[in-house]
């Protein structure tokens, strides 16, 4: 029997394929650990399946003493935790203690897991909340927003639509703010929260988020503005 595969649909089943061979990461688990299929490339004629545990199974295999479970749980979030304790911190011996603290914490911590988020969204707020308290050991400081004039926080602002940039660009920029717009910033719009939740987060006002944002995203435009003449 013959198919009429396409040369991209080929090409694209294996390029998932070398994706999984070279990727260094161990996507089979132990075989006492319950496993879900999860399709990462399909057509008519070609499908790639791999089989790995769930994160709510392997917190549930963590609960039970079993090792090679907290391995795994380790190694799917260690680089996003990573990330993001370095988009805040902007420093790497910084994050990477901040890392190690989190999944610590979170692993003696797992009988207190009660599924009322996901695994991922719950360490990630420990990786959150530990890396902005050690901003707060830097004496970060909020300008609030009845101390400041809306003119001086829209002066001078370049204009969005001018300026070409990529998201390392932004992510670059973002990283040489000062502490509290890269805060703010890195929270809005790296981590997804918004005003409110880093308000609650920072543990300030929502104007003074709305402050900090403002700023900050001034001065991350001018720094991008200041890349683009200079290429």
């Amino acid at each position: 029997m013959s198919y009429n595969i396409s040369l991209v649909e080929l090409s694209q089943f294996f390029h998932a394929s070398l994706l999984i061979a070279t990727s260094g990461k161990k996507i089979s688990a132990p075989c006492n650990i319950p496993q879900i299929s999860f399709t990462l490339y399909k057509t008519n004629y070609l499908e790639l399946t791999v089989n790995i545990p769930s994160a709510d199974i392997l917190v549930e295999q963590c609960i039970k003493g079993d090792t090679s479970a907290y391995r795994l749980l380790y190694e799917r979030y260690v680089k996003a935790m990573y990330n993001t304790a370095l988009r805040i911190t902007a420093n790497q011996a910084d994050a990477e203690d901040i890392l190690q603290e989190s999944f610590t914490d979170a692993f003696l911590q797992l009988r207190s897991f009660e599924n009322k988020a996901t695994f991922g969204a719950w360490l990630k707020q420990i990786v959150v909340y530990k890396s902005i308290a050690l901003l707060k050991k830097r004496r970060l400081v909020f300008t609030d927003l009845e101390k400041e004039t809306e003119e001086f926080v829209q002066a001078d602002t370049p204009d969005e639509s001018e300026i070409e940039y990529s998201v390392v660009a932004v992510k670059k920029a973002i990283s040489e703010l000062p502490d509290g717009y890269r805060a703010v910033l890195s929270l809005n719009l790296l981590e997804g929260y918004d005003h409110e939740e880093i308000a609650d987060i920072l543990q300030i006002s929502q104007s003074t988020v709305r402050t900090q944002y403002k700023r900050g995203k001034q001065r991350l435009l001018q720094s991008l503005k200041k890349e683009n003449v200079h290429e």
